[in-house]
């Protein structure tokens, strides 16, 4: 080959390094987000200390004398660390959470004394620092190859003029791009051990072919081949057997049974199983993120208190908005009061795919239940879905000149800064365009005793949008204890009025009774009296992402200012 062609080769590698690091990058912060919990702090986190590390890793380089040797180890390092690196973390907070079990069972304790602080604090604390002990370790191998790149491409020309950094940065800069694009519209749904396993064999591949094209300039090639080949059998077994692996040591972390884990465009799926009572069904929990979504036990509770006062409280049934509710238990519950049509809007198709279409695995039906459990609702005719960015979707619903007797918000918490922007005066306002005059629009709004902050300033917020009557409500769901939830009227009278007036009961939902939802409107005497310092939550503030934020700490017993 011509040093031109040689050139194009070490510079066609680095690009692809560079992609894999990209990769690794995004998968180490979105691993450590859904297994940390607090996924803004992870994924911010891990990428910060991977560019810091990715610095001393450039200072680091310098000390290798044979950049040839240097870059073909760097490449086998990448692969065995890149493709361990879920395992490893993945075990640690396994043995972290198995731990106190085993000890409890060691010394026959009763669950009320499960063993905790001491060691056992200390492990759990070395636990949630592994991820970014293992990112700034991949940091700082990734940083290593463009300094040793430009090493080999001065040793190629033999001239430092002719190797013009320029070139090293722009094709890393493409490289790295190509790896966030593949990883954004490809990777981001696989499962995790699998896409590191997928990533480490391409820098295997290209350490391979870059051992090729330099052999005679490597000593102990021998060594760096059997490297090769022991590193490529364990990427195989991880290919084989590392979602098994990584899915028993994830189960660890659930104090119930796994019996379902999914990856989605936008989410990791879990639901566990819990025996309760022999002689009744087994009890189903669901995870978005490692955050518990509802239980089949209880979710009635909840969907009851989150549809029927806003259901009750609007002149018509016709036309209803559901924003959120990808696990169709809302919109069973929005069915029963008989609308002509039900729009639903929804991120996650995968999500709504779980609890619409049969799953069919040896000839069994793996979400059976969960279908069963919003009675199909999907399947009806009457249900419209619309998948994307509500945010942006409710924008063609206003084109349209749509407008909905009822609005049911049901979205996550404002636990993200993604998410903030849903709980903003600004959202707030498009729906006010499309709910009717004589509509009402309800939001699930957290929890009123664990995180006040964020609940009173949810109510504030849809106040500022327009809303003439925002009253907030609550009510004790037991998985989640007591939560909240915000109900508007756009004009008349408010929506705890227009409960007062009914003079029957609607629809019999096997739940609710006009006492328990007028009772839900009210508070303690004091909890109000520092509204007027809590803050409205306009689009960009962060707001409602921050009171989030700093209550669940507060009431982890951690206290930020």
């Amino acid at each position: 080959m011509t040093n031109k062609q040689l050139d194009w080769a070490v510079l066609t590698i680095l690009a692809i390094g560079a992609g894999c690091g990209l990769v690794y990058e995004y998968l180490l912060s979105h691993y450590a987000g859904r297994i940390l919990g607090a996924v803004e702090q992870a994924i911010f986190g891990i990428i910060s200390v991977m560019m810091i590390f990715m610095g001393v890793g450039s200072f680091l380089a310098r000390k290798i004398s044979n950049p040839f040797a240097g870059f073909a180890w760097l490449e086998l390092s990448l692969a065995f660390i890149g493709a361990s690196s879920i395992l490893f973390i993945g075990g640690a907070f396994s043995l972290a959470a198995l731990l106190p079990r085993l000890l409890a069972e060691t010394f026959s304790l009763p669950p009320d004394l499960m063993p905790t602080g001491g060691l056992i604090e200390s492990i759990e604390s070395f636990a949630r620092w592994v991820p970014y002990l293992v990112g700034a370790l991949l940091g700082t191998l990734i940083g290593m190859e463009i300094p040793l790149i430009g090493e080999i491409r001065s040793k190629i020309y033999a001239d430092n003029l002719k190797n013009n950094p320029g070139s090293i940065y722009g094709i890393d800069y493409i490289g790295a791009g190509v790896g966030a694009l593949l990883w954004v519209f490809f990777m981001l749904s696989l499962e995790v051990s699998f896409a590191g396993a997928l990533t480490a064999s391409v820098n295997l591949l290209i350490g391979a072919i870059f051992f090729y094209l330099f052999k005679d300039k490597i000593p102990s090639a021998g060594y760096l081949l059997l490297g090769h080949m022991v590193v490529a059998l364990w990427v195989l077994q991880i290919f084989s057997y590392g979602s098994d692996w990584s899915a028993k040591m994830e189960d660890m972390l659930y104090q119930d049974k796994v019996v379902y884990h999914a990856n989605t465009q936008y989410q990791h799926l879990v639901i566990t199983e819990r025996i309760a009572d022999p002689a009744k069904l087994s009890v189903l929990t669901f995870f978005i993120n490692g955050r518990t979504q509802f239980a089949s036990n209880d979710e009635h509770i909840y969907h009851s208190m989150l549809t029927y006062p806003a259901l009750a409280a609007s002149a018509r049934h016709d036309k209803v908005l559901i924003i959120g509710g990808g696990d169709g238990l809302a919109l069973r519950d929005v069915l029963r009061w008989n609308p002509k049509q039900v729009t639903l809007l929804d991120l996650d198709k995968g999500l709504v795919e779980l609890f619409k279409t049969p799953k069919m695995e040896q000839g069994k039906m793996l979400n059976q239940r969960l279908i069963a459990a919003n009675q199909d609702a999907f399947n009806d005719p009457r249900v419209q879905t619309v998948f994307g960015d509500a945010f942006v979707s409710v924008n063609q619903l206003i084109r349209d000149n749509q407008l909905f007797d009822t609005v049911i918000i049901d979205l996550p918490d404002p636990s993200h800064p993604d998410l903030n922007k849903l709980y903003s005066a600004r959202f707030y306002n498009k729906v006010f365009n499309v709910l009717m005059g004589d509509g009402a629009m309800v939001v699930q709004s957290t929890s009123p005793y664990h995180a006040k902050n964020t609940f009173i300033s949810i109510g504030k917020t849809i106040k500022y949008a327009g809303f003439k009557h925002v009253e907030q409500y609550h009510h004790n769901v037991p998985t989640f204890g007591e939560w909240g939830f915000s109900i508007a009227t756009k004009n008349g009278l408010s929506a705890k009025q227009r409960l007062q007036q009914l003079t029957t009961w609607p629809v019999d939902d096997g739940w609710t009774t006009k006492g328990l939802i007028l009772a839900a409107f009210e508070f303690g005497k004091n909890f109000y009296q520092q509204t007027d310092t809590i803050k409205v939550n306009r689009l960009g503030s962060m707001v409602a992402y921050q009171y989030h934020h700093s209550d669940w700490q507060k009431e982890m017993g951690i206290y930020t200012q």
